[in-house]
């Protein structure tokens, strides 16, 4: 049977389809989903319960005029598809495919860029009050944010909440509320969501209760009445789930089952007709449809968040292969290897506990929590709570270990300046996904991180080149107690060194590097994950063209180490640096300073890292062969550097 989505080319078509049509395509949507994530991989559970919420956006808005917002981007993939990228699902998160999230460089109908939370009801505001400065009131289009209930865990969202009503902004928020946002969500307002999720009835209740009262013979109905608004607020006090938005001058609508197109579509009606803040509160499960996200509970929403390459057949998980008798054992990967040794230093020091806002899997300290679940905090989607918490935690004698991605991070900047760095207070900042990511691309990819830190006082800055000596460098951050320690790491498989045994982790003295090969003419000084390319390059120089080279281990970008610096420096003719992260401000720039600043003599510095653009998505190891932070490329550049030809070995006729 010929499907309706197949003739969805833009989301006018929708317009002209009865709502049973609607109900379909919203069906073929989420069939199509699970075809092609199932097969290439990709967000999942998400979209899976957005389906019906698209199509019935779409269906009533004439995008781009009117705009809809995606907040994260993550789940917006029923809307690119109605969007007129159907055929090319198959590329997205894919080198040069559709991008992982919202983007408006893609198409008009992406209004905004997005990848963190929290975001979509700031832009929703400032789109609605720049129509109104139009003076077109009647020539401008409507604005939805759609958020789930997970961002709203953000600050951010609070702040443009407040904003709104009091400008009276008429903008519509759907949330989308289907208590998960990676992990389950968590806190106060989690819990009240639950509670108005839970017991749609509140709504109706209240007005039975208010009208009730009012129709009391005898006169005292009538007493009811004449108390008016007085008495209104009251009833809504004890009954009302709407109450924090009304109280902020939003008008609110739900809970809507998220699943019912005709529902959502009357719902959205009323909300676009008000001209004011309104809320359209909607139900969703997240994975509708799969039945291993929808049946498996919370367990089942979290695993089948994204769904891996070839995950899916038919429409039913695809049974792991199992391993190979002689196969050899996986090479662990830095966030497990992480969260392990968070186990065995809370173990070693009770005073130790491990900080995530949100990420408890993404981060490894899930494996904390199950193991310590005293030490183990989630905060939610608020980073710049995860660090004002740490700090309180510091000013009290515990060592908190505040978990975040490396591109997270950013978004708590000012309490890094202002209350951790500011106070020296005893804080572990441990960065994962520090480095090019891979498909989630440029709103993901951890790159800016040593030269944002880099900058500030009393702050020292590490990265750990293999699994090992991450192991070695959470104990050093955890024994020093002179201020705040930021660790970066990347994603992925670690090199496949073995892990030290607990009596062999040891502190490593603070900007210390360290000389892993002597060469000659070329010293190759790696920080991070640069110290393997380092390593590759060398057996590359050694092996084609007869260069015997030095490799070094930085291991601190701040302090640098300005002894082993001045000595590569003096020694060779060509210093090379190798970083995974932005050129501009980074370790390459502060070891250039050190030597410059000191009066250290040296011949030639070349700097290897990220250029100063946004690098796309795409697998790690193609966005390494963009931007030249491999091997050969790296080989290739010094050869050049030192005036010898790439084909021929050094000093050869």
């Amino acid at each position: 049977m010929t499907r309706i989505l197949d003739r969805i080319d833009r989301p006018q078509d929708l317009h002209r389809l009865t709502e049973d049509e609607l109900v379909q395509v919203a069906q073929e949507v989420r069939e199509h989903i699970i075809d092609t994530v199932g097969e290439i991989g990709g967000h999942f559970g998400a979209n899976l319960g957005t389906c019906e919420l698209a199509v019935a956006l779409h269906s009533l808005l004439d995008s781009p005029r009117d705009k809809i917002l995606w907040d994260v981007g993550h789940q917006a993939y029923p809307h690119k598809i109605l969007t007129g990228r159907r055929d090319q699902l198959a590329t997205i998160r894919q080198y040069d495919g559709l991008a992982p999230f919202c983007a408006t460089f893609e198409s008009e109908h992406d209004i905004m860029g997005a990848g963190h939370a929290s975001t979509s009801i700031g832009y929703g505001v400032g789109l609605k009050e720049a129509m109104r400065l139009r003076g077109q009131p009647n020539e401008v289009g409507k604005v939805a944010a759609v958020i789930g209930d997970g961002s709203m865990t953000g600050g951010v969202a609070f702040e443009a909440i407040h904003q709104a009503g009091g400008l009276g902004t008429p903008l519509v928020v759907v949330l989308n509320d289907n208590g998960m946002s990676i992990s389950p969500n968590v806190g106060a307002l989690s819990r009240y969501f639950n509670r108005v999720r839970l017991n749609p009835k509140l709504w109706h209740a209240r007005e039975g209760v208010e009208k009730g009262l009012i129709d009391l013979p005898g006169g005292i109905g009538a007493a009811f009445e004449k108390l008016g608004p007085q008495f209104k607020e009251s009833i809504k006090a004890f009954w009302a789930p709407g109450l924090f938005w009304e109280e902020l001058d939003w008008a609110y609508m739900g809970v809507i089952d998220g699943h019912d197109v005709h529902a959502l579509r009357s719902a959205l009606k009323q909300a676009f007709a008000a001209e004011r803040p309104v809320v359209v509160h909607v139900a969703t499960v997240k994975g509708k449809g799969f039945a291993p996200a929808e049946e498996g509970g919370l367990e089942g929403m979290e695993q089948w968040h994204a769904a891996k390459p070839k995950s899916i057949a038919n429409g039913s998980p695809v049974a792991a292969a199992p391993a190979a008798a002689d196969a050899k054992p996986a090479v662990p990967q830095y966030t497990k290897v992480f969260g392990e040794a968070m186990v065995r230093e809370v173990r070693r020091d009770r005073r130790v506990v491990g900080i995530t806002a949100a990420m408890n899997s993404g981060t490894g300290l899930n494996i904390l929590q199950k193991a310590e679940p005293d030490h183990y905090f989630d905060v939610g989607i608020a980073e710049q709570q995860a660090l004002l918490f740490a700090s309180g935690l510091a000013l009290e004698g515990v060592k908190p270990v505040a978990a975040i991605y490396s591109t997270f991070l950013q978004r708590a900047y000012d309490q890094i300046v202002h209350d951790v760095c500011l106070q020296e207070l005893n804080v572990v900042l441990a960065m994962d996904r520090a480095g090019l990511v891979g498909d989630d691309g440029p709103t993901h990819h951890g790159v800016f991180d040593i030269a944002y830190l880099r900058s500030l006082p009393n702050i020292v800055c590490m990265a750990p080149r293999d699994e090992a000596m991450l192991v070695h460098m959470l104990r050093t951050a955890l024994l020093y107690d002179e201020g705040p320690i930021a660790l970066r790491y990347p994603r992925g498989e670690g090199v496949g060194v073995p892990l030290p045994a607990d009596t062999e982790v040891r502190a490593i003295e603070i900007g210390r590097g360290e000389v892993l090969h002597e060469g000659s003419r070329v010293a190759l000084l790696g920080y991070g994950s640069g110290v393997q390319k380092a390593l590759d390059a060398a057996e590359i120089l050694r092996s084609a063209h007869g260069l015997d080279v030095t490799v070094a281990d930085a291991r601190f970008a701040k302090p640098i180490d300005v002894e082993l610096a001045a000595r590569l420096a003096a020694e060779h003719e060509l210093l090379v640096t190798l970083e995974e992260g932005v050129l501009a401000g980074g370790f390459g720039t502060a070891v250039w300073e050190a030597l410059n600043e000191g009066g250290h003599p040296h011949h030639q510095l070349l700097r290897v890292g990220v250029p100063d653009r946004y690098v796309t998505h795409g697998k790690p190891a193609l966005l390494h062969e963009e931007i030249g932070f491999t091997g050969p490329a790296i080989a290739d550049r010094v050869l050049a550097a030192i005036g010898a030809p790439s084909q021929e070995p050094v000093g050869a006729a």
